[in-house]
């Protein structure tokens, strides 16, 4: 089990990462406007979840028709890999969502609904 400090420090090295990421993904993926992430640090690293959100359904729908899932994915591994994080399948701790269906599932309370989401995984 990690200590505080331990868990501080990586917390920022996942917050700088992620936030590259997210930075370098605007320009050249339609539609997508932010990321989170979640972990509980008792059962890391297999509880981290890092949430990708598009602006429309629509987008998010053409993100999956055209490939930029795997981007999305290549982008998190990075990230990951940058901030000292190892796991087994990238993919099992990628999720991507839209403002349009948090608004229209949880009436845009995002705490909500990644809680929600998160007791899924």
């Amino acid at each position: 089990m990690m200590v505080k400090r331990e868990r501080d420090r990586l917390e920022r090295r996942l917050i700088k990462a992620l936030t590259r990421s997210c930075e370098d993904a605007k320009p050249i993926i339609p539609g997508f406007t932010w990321l989170t992430h979640e972990v509980d640090y008792q059962r890391f690293p297999g509880s981290l979840m890092v949430t990708w959100v598009f602006d429309t359904d629509a987008n998010l729908a053409q993100a999956l028709k055209s490939g930029d899932r795997r981007r999305i994915q290549d982008l998190t591994a990075g990230a990951l890999a940058d901030a000292g994080v190892e796991v087994d399948d990238v993919a099992q701790h990628v999720d991507l969502d839209s403002e349009e269906a948090c608004l229209r599932t949880h009436a845009g309370n995002w705490q909500q609904r990644l809680k929600t989401r998160s007791a899924r995984h």
